[in-house]
């Protein structure tokens, strides 16, 4: 590609993923609410409100793909997961619907079906069943991206991502978590594929625990190489294994299914 866009990138995930880009794209354009600190010579930074159409508008301009992490990544009041997460992924559609339908990796999130408890194994035909405002929002996000496929036919993959981090955190991360070499080598099969469509993938690492099947997917090539399972005696170590009856123990949401709906006062 000639210009990728990374939105979210202040987060601790886009942090993460931000030298990265560079193999993906001659010039990669860096955006978030937040200040993202000096440009590399193959960067672009744009500070922006997802909320804001015209400035969205804006950012997507001249670019080949998105890579789409920004907005609202916990429980929070609504009001704040209204702007970034829906209505600033509508725009964010808008405009790439204007500027020539850029290819959009959206990260979805396991929340989109966090109440299945962690003794069940789905696919991606399985219900929805969101564990919180959040989760909602990822549905919904979902469910816009597969409207523009159909009518404006626009390639989104939706990426439902599980624990991307450096490491599990804790024991439940055993099933959930995707390395982020894993999620590299993903986005490079999603914008390589000839023909992408509008997927659910399951952002996972090829972990020994993980409770969702991505057979649907396999047409991408994408294979992930790690194991969450080489820190399973780590964590035994190091952190307390949660009682039976638990969120942690029990759902694949994890604590998120405990979280209040927070006041806007």
């Amino acid at each position: 590609m000639k210009r990728l866009l990374m939105t979210g990138a202040a987060g601790g995930l886009g942090q993460a993923m931000r030298q990265r880009m560079a193999r993906h794209a001659d010039a990669v354009r860096l955006s978030d609410i937040t200040h993202l600190g000096d440009a590399a010579p193959n960067e672009e930074i744009i500070q922006c409100d997802l909320g804001d159409a015209d400035a969205v508008m804006k950012l997507v301009e001249g670019c080949d793909g998105i890579l789409h992490l920004g907005g609202i990544s916990v429980e929070d009041k609504f009001s704040k997961i209204l702007n970034a997460n829906l209505l600033g992924l509508y725009n964010l559609y808008e405009a790439a619907r204007a500027h020539g339908h850029p290819r959009i990796i959206f990260a979805s999130s396991n929340h989109t079906i966090g109440f299945y408890r962690q003794d069940q194994h789905i696919d991606v035909t399985a219900p929805m069943r969101p564990d919180g405002l959040y989760g909602v929002s990822k549905c919904f996000g979902e469910a816009l991206a597969r409207m523009y496929f159909e009518k404006f036919g626009q390639e989104s993959a939706l990426v439902r991502i599980g624990s991307c981090l450096e490491k599990p955190k804790n024991h439940r991360m055993l099933s959930t978590w995707m390395s982020y070499d894993d999620f590299d080598s993903m986005i490079e099969c999603v914008f390589r594929a000839p023909m992408l469509g509008c997927p659910i993938i399951w952002g996972v690492s090829d972990n020994d625990s993980r409770w969702w099947d991505n057979s649907h997917a396999a047409y991408l090539g994408w294979r992930p190489r790690d194991n969450a399972e080489r820190f399973r005696a780590e964590l035994d170590a190091a952190v307390e294994r949660p009682g039976p009856k638990a969120a942690l123990s029990l759902y694949q949401g994890g604590a998120f299914v405990e979280d209040p709906i927070f006041s806007e006062d």
